[in-house]
């Protein structure tokens, strides 16, 4: 008997329907095709134990089971329960009228139980898109796949929870999530907020006009100046995540198997990867291509902490995704595209021992060493962060304070109004919605200068030998500074207090 039953594969973000076809004839073998991989080859051995120990039984007859397309790799336990349900199907052991509505997936224990397995909400969103009505999957993934409306999804604990439902002994629940109720409900507040910074005000000024236009930002300070912790506090003053954009983001997780048990992600990602991580870690890739941390902070925020201790080709290979907030990974036989639209907070140490030009401290590098360290990040890569700040370490009056600074909610609220002008300005361009993502034609179009701020900045591009693409930064982060103080003009001030904000393309810039 033939039957057919159907899964679905993940490469990128996005899903792929599989349709598994079992057909059992006379004879005596298990004959599985269809470019799997040693884990869905393995998969007879925990298919037969787990319907075993469920009183039910692999047919002792000739099995032979295809996935296809043929031509795509099918990687991963998750075909387990879909290669299950298929046997069971075609050896008459469970009804098979109307499988051909569910999309099965679930990776099986020896006794049964499900495992869960990543990539469910693209799965779920695929089974939509094809006119699938159910969806049948491991428990612990149900919440997330749920978010897709217009589709069942059953969650499942057991093997046989899914035999009884096809048999019609007992029908599965189906996980029902009202997304957009509890989407708002749980928008709330990072731990970290900006009240716990004593003193740093200037920073906190640059850390708001970062928020509020979407710009890359690079903190340079001695230890113990506060970098981290303000970095850390960024996210508490971002916008709260739009549906959509809540939505793209738990799907990059999901591929991942990041997701916790709540399904839909509410805060924007705050990734913090260590030093010592590798250029396919920080970018994604591997033989079957992952997300690496830049997908995985989309929509959110990437740190790296001491930016000169990172290895120089896994800084280069950031150079691209910053300037087209995407990641292509090619391979032989396909291409997967991750979306890569963070913003990058940095720290660095202006120098090794982290003290240069310190006067109280006895540590002192020279300016030789300085630049040796610094040249350990290119001048591109720099370029493409559009504010550098000095952070200088808190004197112990400032510390010693009992009263608490501006909370983030309050600065909260200007960066989000910000935000709605630049989304006001932008409402006819694709992808653009915030000033950190104007190509040079929109600057032109959106950061007209008067004479005075064209002289000005003339004479600082002359003085500072400033690149090209840092004359577009710095008129991007001065249109924010506009925006910030709700001016349609970009005024000499917002241009003086942008070229302040590039510290590292002047000489002798601590000096």
């Amino acid at each position: 008997m033939l039957v057919k039953v159907y899964g679905s594969a993940v490469f990128g973000i996005e899903a792929t329907t599989i349709t598994v076809e079992v057909n059992i004839d006379k004879g005596i073998g298990y004959h599985l095709v269809g470019l799997p991989d040693n884990a869905v080859r393995e998969s007879s051995y925990r298919i037969s134990a787990a319907l075993n120990n469920n009183n039910y039984k692999l047919p002792g007859k000739k099995i032979i089971i295809n996935m296809a397309p043929a031509d795509i790799r099918k990687e991963g336990a998750s075909y387990d329960l879909t290669l299950a349900v298929g046997i069971l199907a075609a050896s008459a052991q469970i009804k098979s009228e109307a499988i051909h509505e569910y999309i099965i997936m679930g990776e099986l224990s020896l006794d049964g139980s499900l495992q869960p397995i990543r990539g469910a909400l693209p799965i779920a969103i695929k089974a939509r898109e094809e006119g699938y009505k159910y969806l049948i999957l491991p428990k612990e993934n149900a919440k997330e796949a749920a978010i897709v409306d217009d589709l069942e999804v059953l969650g499942v604990e057991n093997i046989l929870e899914v035999i009884n439902h096809f048999n019609e002994d007992k029908k599965i629940e189906p996980t029902i999530v009202d997304t957009r109720a509890e989407f708002y409900k749980n928008i709330d507040f990072p731990e970290f907020d900006f009240s716990d910074v004593k003193g740093q005000e200037s920073i906190k000024r640059c850390m708001e006009i970062a928020a509020a236009g979407g710009h890359n930002i690079i903190l340079i300070g001695p230890p113990g100046s506060g970098k981290t912790m303000l970095a850390k506090r960024l996210p508490s003053i971002l916008p709260p995540m739009t549906l959509h954009e809540a939505l793209e983001t738990t799907k990059i997780h999901s591929v991942v198997g990041k997701i916790k048990k709540e399904g839909l992600l509410y805060q924007r990602p705050f990734r913090s990867p260590h030093h010592t991580i590798s250029n396919v870690a920080l970018v994604g890739g591997g033989q079957y291509p992952r997300p690496g941390e830049i997908s995985l902070s989309h929509n959110g925020v990437l740190f790296l902490d001491e930016l000169p201790e990172f290895k120089r080709d896994v800084l280069e290979v950031m150079r691209q995704p910053l300037e087209d907030r995407e990641v292509t990974i090619s391979r032989a036989k396909f291409t997967v595209t991750y979306p890569s639209s963070f913003m990058l907070v940095a720290s660095m140490n202006p120098s090794p021992s982290g003290f240069f030009n310190d006067p109280s401290s006895p540590m002192t590098s020279s300016p030789q060493e300085m630049q040796r360290y610094l040249s350990k990040i290119s001048g591109p890569l720099l370029d493409r962060i559009d504010i550098h700040i000095e952070v200088t370490p808190v004197p112990f009056a400032k510390l010693s304070e009992e009263r608490k600074g501006e909370s983030s909610v309050d600065i909260r609220k200007r960066v989000t109004e910000s935000r709605e002008i630049q989304s006001e300005r932008f409402k006819d361009f694709e992808n653009v919605h915030y000033n950190a993502q104007m190509s040079v034609k929109q600057i032109r179009e959106f950061c007209k200068l008067s004479p005075e701020s064209l002289t000005l900045l003339k004479t600082a591009m002359e003085k500072l030998n400033l690149s090209a693409r840092a004359y577009d930064r710095i008129l991007k982060v001065s249109r924010t500074i506009a925006d910030l103080a709700n001016s349609k003009d970009i005024s000499p001030d917002h241009i003086a207090e942008a070229i302040q904000y590039r510290s590292l393309d002047r000489d002798g810039w601590l000096g």
